[in-house]
């Protein structure tokens, strides 16, 4: 019956569902107007990614974070230096197995046989593999044969073969001129990976985007080299490979996010759902479970390689791969994450663009209803057509339609939420559809 399909009692609700990824929020349009919001789980909000997460919101704590990193990065690389491996620096590093040894008996045959201190004894692996590595400055020949012969006559390593014999003690010597020669190198491959890199951000992204992806490779670069500084860790050649790869592993993740802050905010200016920050947050939401899932792959195989390279084989120049590695990638995320899409909010919110429609956002919200969407534990991601959001009606022509109806003006729809048609009555438009007798 057309009036049973009219009734409009004050105790009837109107349901209207808003997809949330997971959830379903339903709001009540008579008088109990409470929202029943569903609890999501962390795991929940993490892979929906809903944009449940403030970032840019916060973005001045991440700010004091990175800040605070990198002085004490830069400090520590002032005041400590680092710990420039042989090759850097020219000297001679023996070796020969651990057997009953320990680095203050090593150190004290070192002396007494050349007169000085080493500048380093360190035990490599665990086991039957564990070795002993001595390095100092680069010795004569003669004297590398003295040293020899005196570790042999008080610790008898064994060859291979398992009788105790000299060819058990190697000897390496790199010569300063060496050690100058691999810096060089060390730094021009540096710098053309730094310029090549700065090429491709320049053409693929807008200036914006390009500064904050540069800023963002510096902050990495510093902060590990900081780390390494601080720890005194040593620096090799395989170091510097581990940096190039560490950095092109933070730009990899840093492009993941602004191809997807590219694709949120496109013609976002012509939208008044979400400010541009607003829209940048819920993409590095929507981002969340893919970088952690790539750091996540990427460290797996590094921890092997520095439990093979530390434990099993005792090889040195393993270790200090994996070593920056893993330094590496934890900066990269960390900066990828809250110091890229921050920075860029940042300065595009400094155009004139972007202000005056965050103006218009906060004003269609009016003055109740100016927070962020995204902020708070939950979020309600409205998610509709373009269509929708380009014929939706304004306030006034809403009005002089339910005015025409004989309708009650209807409260005022969530941002983006369908449209609740009415049922069909007396003056309603026609359907076509022939009513149930």
């Amino acid at each position: 019956m057309a009036s049973n399909a009219n009734t409009t009692g004050t105790d009837e609700t109107a349901a209207v569902e808003i997809s949330t990824g997971t959830a379903k929020v339903v709001h009540a349009t008579g008088d109990d107007t409470a929202a029943v919001l569903p609890h999501h789980s962390f795991l929940s909000r993490l892979y929906t990614g809903t944009g449940a997460f403030e970032v840019i919101g916060r973005r001045r704590l991440w700010y004091s974070v990175g800040g605070f990193l990198v002085a004490i990065a830069i400090v520590s690389i002032v005041v400590r230096g680092f710990t420039f491996g042989i090759d850097f620096k020219g000297g001679t590093t023996m070796s020969m197995p651990r057997g009953d040894a320990t680095v203050s008996q090593v150190e004290q045959v070192f002396r007494q046989t050349l007169g000085h201190d080493p500048e380093s004894v360190v035990m490599v692996g665990s086991g039957s593999s564990a070795t002993v590595q001595i390095r100092s400055e680069a010795l004569p020949n003669d004297k590398t044969e003295k040293l020899r012969n005196a570790l042999f006559d008080r610790f008898h390593p064994k060859g291979a073969d398992g009788q105790p014999s000299t060819k058990a003690i190697s000897d390496s010597a790199v010569s300063s001129t060496w050690g100058g020669q691999i810096t060089k190198k060390a730094v021009i491959a540096l710098v053309v990976f730094l310029v090549l890199v700065s090429l491709y951000i320049t053409v693929r992204y807008e200036r914006y985007m390009a500064v904050s992806a540069l800023t963002t490779m510096c902050f990495d670069l510093t902060v590990t080299a900081g780390v390494y500084s601080l720890v005194g860790f040593e620096v090799t050649p395989a170091t510097v490979i581990g940096l190039l790869t560490i950095l092109g592993f933070s730009l990899y993740d840093t492009v993941i996010v602004f191809d997807k802050v590219e694709e949120n905010t496109h013609a976002f200016q012509h939208t008044n759902r979400r400010t541009f920050a607003e829209w940048a947050n819920l993409a590095i939401n929507q981002t969340f479970m893919r970088s952690i899932n790539t750091s996540l792959i990427s460290v797996l195989p590094v921890l092997a390689l520095m439990v093979v390279a530390v434990w099993l084989l005792g090889v040195g120049t393993l270790k200090d791969l994996a070593l920056v590695q893993l330094v590496g990638i934890i900066v990269g995320t960390y900066s990828s994450i809250f110091f890229a899409t921050p920075l860029l909010v940042t300065l595009r919110e400094r155009t004139d663009l972007v202000r005056t429609h965050n103006r218009r956002v906060l004003r269609r919200r009016g003055p109740d209803t100016g927070k962020a969407p995204d902020k708070g534990e939950e979020r309600v991601q409205v998610r509709t057509e373009s269509v929708d959001e380009e014929s939706q009606e304004s306030p006034e022509q809403a009005g002089a339609s339910f005015a025409a109806t004989g309708d009650a003006a209807p409260s005022k729809p969530a941002p983006g939420a369908r449209p609740v048609r009415h049922s069909a009555g007396r003056h309603a438009r026609p359907t076509g559809k022939r009513n149930k007798r």
